[in-house]
Parts: structure tokens; sequence; C-alpha cells
């Protein structure tokens, strides 16, 4: 029993220590994001890095998620006789909730775990203390853009993944079930509001500040040797699915 309340113990020292070096990692690197100069260069390169590396998998991803969602949608909408309304039902479905989600969790797959290698070999081969070295604040340079990138971003992917989602799901309707265009569409304008688009917007803003938080700190703090890199990859993956899950409840349930 003592041994069993020492591990619970040390288990939420350990926690405790590593949650706690993530929040000033945080800090810090809100802190750089406001102090001049911003290294614009390196912004742009990251932008482009997250668009080219997670464009494709997300158009795919929001195509097959709209596709499925009328299929369902409309199982479910036909036995209330109110087929009508599965525009609606897709464009609220990805725009409220699918659509940030999903594209975080397969940019954080696609684009966060090749961050968070590429910062972890720069941890192990020494490069970030050579930037020390140099009088190069390693904060600024490497964790910086890309999480002013993550932020623009996301809420940019995000966006292509609603409107190829919705599309995908007039494929369905319209082609494969029989549902009017006008009928799809004109629905969809009656019930889909400015405040549904916000709480979509306020989701993958937050998304990808979480995604790159937690992708840049696993690779500043990777362990030594192709191992440690390799634990650190896994681990932002794992960390930043479970978080995009966790926080996605808590804010849906405040905004609701």
């Amino acid at each position: 029993m003592v041994s069993l309340i020492k591990f619970v113990g040390r288990y939420t020292i350990a926690l405790l220590i590593f949650l706690g070096r993530m929040f000033i990692f945080l800090i810090d690197s809100i802190y750089h994001i406001f102090t001049p100069p911003l290294k614009l260069k390196n912004f742009l390169r990251q932008v482009r890095f997250f668009g080219n590396k997670s464009m494709i998998v997300v158009i795919f991803t929001g195509a097959f998620s709209g596709m499925v969602l009328a299929l369902q949608g409309y199982y479910a909408l036909n036995k209330f006789g109110a087929e009508a309304l599965l525009g609606p039902v897709v464009a609220l479905s990805l725009i409220r909730e699918l659509g940030p989600v999903l594209c975080a969790l397969m940019v954080t797959g696609r684009a966060g775990s090749a961050v968070t290698a590429e910062i972890g070999i720069m941890r192990i081969t020494e490069q970030i203390d050579a930037l020390t070295v140099m009088a190069v604040n390693p904060m600024k340079y490497v964790v910086v853009p890309n999480i002013l990138a993550g932020i623009v971003t996301f809420p940019l992917l995000t966006a292509i993944f609603d409107v190829v989602g919705i599309y995908g799901g007039y494929l369905v309707s319209v082609h494969a079930l029989g549902l009017s265009e006008g009928t799809y569409f004109s629905q969809m304008e009656l019930y889909v509001d400015m405040e549904d688009i916000r709480i979509g917007l306020y989701k993958s803003l937050s998304f990808g500040l979480l995604v790159t938080w937690i992708c840049t700190f696993m690779g500043y703090n990777a362990g030594y040797g192709a191992r440690g890199v390799s634990r650190a990859t896994t681990n932002a993956v794992v960390l930043s699915s479970v978080v995009i899950l966790l926080w996605d409840y808590m804010l849906g349930a405040f905004l609701l």
C-alpha cells in the first residue's frame, strides 16, 4: 500500500512538473511573438510547409466526410420525412464540429509530427545550441514561426475542409440520393448563420495554437538519439489528438 502511494505521488509530481514546463514554454513563446523583430521569412516558410504538407489530405478527408454525412444523414432524416433538411445537417455538422476537429487531427498527423521531428533533430544535432552560441534566440527562430503559422493556416485549411465537405455531401445528396439542388442549398442558407461560422473559427484558431505549442515543445525537449526523436514525435501526435478532442468538448459546452 505504501509503495502504491509512493508510486502515485511520484507520478503526480512528475506530471505537474511536465505541465509546468509546458505552460512556461507557452508563456515564453507568446512573449516572443509580441517581441520584435519577427522572423518573417521563417514564418512564411512554415505557412507554406503546413499548407503544402496538409492540403491534399485535408481535401480528401473533407470530401469523404461530407459524403458519409450525407449518406448517414439521409438515412436518419428519411425516417422522419425531413430529407429536405439534409443540406443544413451536413453544413452545420461540418462547420461547427467535424471540420475543425478532423482538419486539426489530419494536420497534426501530417505536419505537426514533421515539425516535432525537425525540431527534435535540430536538438539532438546541437543546432539549437549553436543558435544560442551565435546569439540567435531559438524561440524566435524556431518556435514562434511555427506557432504563428499554425494560428494562420488552421482556419484556412478548416475553411477548405468545410467547403469541400459540403460539395462532397452535395454530390451524394443530389446525384446519388435524388435530392434537388435547390433544396440542398436553399435550406442550408436558412439554417446556417454567422454564429455557426464563428464557433468553427474559434475552434480552428485554438487548435492551431494548441497543436503547434505541443509539437514544438515536444521537439524542443526531445531526448538524444533516434529513439528520443521517435518518442517525442509519437508523444506529440498522441497528446495533440487527445487535447484536440478534450478542448473541443470544453469549448463546445462553453459556446453552446
